[in-house]
């Protein structure tokens, strides 16, 4: 019952899974809607003492040098997704839900890439890239409902006062602000693509920016976008 009552929920993160894999040319060969976690009791019986609440998580288990992988989101999010699809309608009302919810799935997504190449991947360069592609299709979503790019208030929208969790460690505060950070400043290039007619040189950017590996994205922007 459970999986037949989120199944639009499943398709629509599918979707999203399917235009990231697309954008930049790459396969994970799994379904994240397979991996769709809606109970939070399961996630605090997995993660014991260290169990906060979120309303987005992707929970990740080595076993045996196998990787056990579930997307937990909150079903109140999902409820209001199906109300107003951004596929329809992007606007204030639930630009942060998808936002939330696109997290889970780029993680999802970025993740399953690099494992099938069996390369480790850090907490940080994750979360530089799950900015990047909230900003990449929120930008699609916006330039199809609008008839134009909305780079620099989408821009100003997620990284000019970005909101984090109240509860995150020192650790993590450091961790999602320097990755929104260099996100920012990735982007911030980016919109001077996105206004120009064809994709190509953009599509080639992102794909080239996908697969740096770890501390390469940092230099790159650190060296190509520090102007």
């Amino acid at each position: 019952m459970a999986a037949q009552a989120w199944a639009a929920s499943g398709a629509r993160l599918s979707g999203w899974q399917g235009m990231l894999e697309r954008l930049y040319e790459v396969e994970t060969g799994f379904d994240v809607s397979k991996f769709l976690l809606t109970d939070r009791r399961f996630v605090q019986l997995m993660e014991g003492r260290r169990y906060r609440p979120a309303r987005e998580k992707l929970l990740i288990h080595e076993i045996d040098g196998e990787l056990n992988v579930s997307l937990y989101l909150d079903p109140e999010l999902l409820r209001r997704l199906e109300a107003q699809p951004p596929e329809q309608l992007l606007d204030g009302r639930n630009l942060t839900d998808f936002w939330m919810a696109l997290e889970g799935v780029s993680h999802f997504v970025y993740l399953g890439h690099n494992a099938r190449y069996d390369r480790p991947v850090s907490r940080l360069e994750m979360e530089l890239q799950a900015e990047v592609d909230k900003f990449v299709l929120a930008n699609l979503f916006l330039a199809r409902q609008q008839g134009h790019s909305p780079g620099k208030r989408l821009h100003r929208a997620l990284f000019h006062q970005p909101h984090f969790h109240s509860q995150l460690s020192h650790e993590e505060a450091r961790r999602y602000v320097r990755a929104s950070r260099y996100a920012g400043r990735y982007c911030q290039h980016l919109i001077h693509g996105m206004r120009r007619p064809g994709r190509g040189p953009l599509s080639r950017e992102l794909r080239r920016f996908y697969r740096l590996h770890r501390h390469r994205k940092l230099e790159y922007i650190d060296t190509a976008h520090s102007h």
